[in-house]
């Protein structure tokens, strides 16, 4: 009797791993955001890998001014996120919110040619470029979530930061090429990120199925004030946000650790946007294993462990002189972190929400998490001014230990931590 037991449970075991699929199924709605991500990607950092040698090296701004004008790339997202994602919940246009966001970050690619070297006209492009890119991040991750099944999200958004990545990896390879072939043709940059930018909106307008086919009982929403002190107040979440915000006050920006790297390794300047390619191509290799790990075993304890491989990023680049091959050890970790968290945080979040309320909900965490970014950069930039790199770097790496200790101490309990199951 037992034989006939262990061999039905045997037999039972075959028929589930046949019927299991071990590569993961998204939607084609998620694929074509994915590609939308890709050419807007490649479009956004052909410029935004220049700027920081740019603004710094050629146009000769202090550490203290590049932080602002830092600043206002990673901040003023927030200026419209909230906005985005409550038009999008109101509406159920997700579709047109989100492709608004997307024009607007295309046309600014044109307003870069007029500013010629004014870094205070440039900073305001760069502060609506980066409001624009807030306007449309809550429609498109609510549009993905509401296109994929509860136990795969982080196997989707993992699919859709993975597309996003090699947009990014491919992006300063152009810039380099372009500025290889033609030196200090910036003007020549612009232009071919906008072109790739209108391409990008293409691929949006004709091939992304609108939310409102996706999610039809997506009903009335709340005021905007009422909508926000519900997210806060449901459980998990304020949590999160709260974690999110933590940790992105504790987070140096990229273009800041490149700039201290490039200090460290007497870098080539022409040779600057290879530190963007080798922090996309870690993350396009890693996002979509790290959100099937996120699905299968714990998005809360992958999300964690992302900010430890931070922290290890930034010892690795403390030294006074770094030496190329932890250059390249630094910029593949901090493609590890972005795999283990960006989509993570989002699938955390999605999980938490339902979708009436889930652009917005997105929206508010990305806010906070930008806002703290905003908030770090101008103090790194600040103390990097009066103290020095090294004093800037060791500050953030102590900080953002106690922020990610603090963090899954905040998260121990979130039910977001959904695991797949078979």
């Amino acid at each position: 009797m037992y034989q006939v037991d262990a061999v039905a449970a045997l037999r039972q075991t075959v028929r589930t791993l046949r019927g299991r699929r071990f590569w993961p199924h998204v939607s084609r709605n998620v694929v074509a955001l994915g590609f939308t991500s890709l050419l807007t990607d490649v479009s956004s950092e052909m410029v935004a890998t220049v700027l920081p040698i740019y603004l710094v090296l050629y146009l000769g701004l202090t550490p203290l001014q590049f932080g602002l004008v830092d600043g206002l790339y990673h901040g003023m997202t927030a200026l419209l996120r909230l906005a985005g994602g409550f038009a999008s919940d109101r509406t159920r246009r997700d579709k047109e919110v989100a492709a608004v966001g997307y024009g607007t970050s295309a046309l600014c690619r044109i307003g870069l040619l007029g500013a010629g070297g004014a870094w205070p006209i440039i900073a305001a492009i760069v502060a609506v470029d980066r409001a624009a890119k807030g306007l449309r991040a809550a429609p498109r991750d609510a549009l993905i979530s509401l296109s994929s099944g509860r136990a795969g999200l982080a196997t989707s958004f993992g699919v859709h930061r993975a597309l996003d990545s090699a947009g990014a990896m491919l992006g300063p390879l152009v810039a380099l090429a372009i500025l290889s072939a033609a030196p200090d043709a910036y003007d020549l940059v612009f232009v071919a990120s906008f072109a790739v930018a209108v391409v990008g909106f293409g691929v949006l307008w004709l091939f992304v199925r609108s939310a409102r086919g996706l999610a039809l009982d997506r009903g009335a929403t709340l005021r905007p004030g009422r909508a926000i002190r519900s997210l806060l107040g449901t459980r998990g979440f304020g949590g999160l946000a709260c974690a999110g915000t933590l940790l992105g006050l504790a987070t140096v920006s990229d273009g800041f650790l490149y700039l201290v790297l490039q200090q460290r390794t007497g870098l080539n300047p022409g040779l600057f946007p290879l530190l963007y390619v080798g922090t996309a191509g870690s993350f396009l290799l890693l996002a979509l294993p790290a959100g099937i790990l996120a699905d299968r075993f714990g998005r809360r304890t992958t999300f964690i462990a992302g900010h430890g491989v931070l922290v290890l990023a930034y010892l690795v680049a403390l030294p006074e002189e770094v030496s190329v091959g932890n250059l390249a050890v630094c910029v593949l970790l901090l493609g590890g972190y972005y795999a283990l968290t960006e989509g993570v945080l989002m699938a955390l979040a999605s999980a938490m929400l339902s979708a009436d309320v889930r652009g917005t909900g997105l929206a508010l965490l990305t806010t906070m998490t930008s806002l703290g970014r905003l908030a770090a950069s101008i103090a790194f930039g600040a103390v990097w001014a009066g103290y020095g790199s090294t004093a800037a770097l060791t500050g953030f790496v102590v900080a953002l230990v106690a922020a990610t200790g603090l963090a899954a101490v905040t998260l121990a309990g979130s039910r977001s931590d959904v695991q797949f199951r078979p």
